[in-house]
């Protein structure tokens, strides 16, 4: 069984990193720099996307428009992974640009449930 792929586009490298580790069971692609992610999500191929909102050179919904202008990138789940919004916030549904936040920081188990719930397998409580 193939792995599934996560692309994580956030200019905090030991944000990311740490991340990335605690993801062992996926496959993981980082991209730092916003504007390299259309073609590295291109590249990767991923099945679910965390980017990030507040980033230089390019702002997080700026790239998710980019994502759904692509006929393939378009189909990709996008969560927002960002400190602009409080876990409060994101637990009531808050949403930017038609995608769900997760506030940072956010618990490992937090984000592996949304992985779940976003690629078709819905973990119990």
């Amino acid at each position: 069984m193939n792995k599934k792929r996560i692309l994580l586009v956030d200019d905090e490298a030991g944000f990311t990193n740490i991340l990335k580790m605690g993801l062992s069971g996926f496959d993981v692609c980082v991209e730092d720099n916003p504007l390299q992610a259309i073609e590295t999500a291109r590249r990767f191929r991923p099945d679910l996307i965390f980017l990030d909102v507040v980033m230089p050179d390019a702002d997080g919904g700026t790239i998710a428009a980019q994502f759904a202008e692509d006929p393939v990138l378009g189909r990709i789940p996008i969560l927002f992974l960002s400190a602009i919004i409080s876990g409060k916030e994101a637990a009531s549904g808050h949403q930017f640009i038609g995608h769900e936040f997760v506030a940072k920081p956010a618990s490992l188990e937090h984000i592996l449930d949304c992985i779940k719930k976003h690629l078709g397998t819905q973990c119990s409580d």
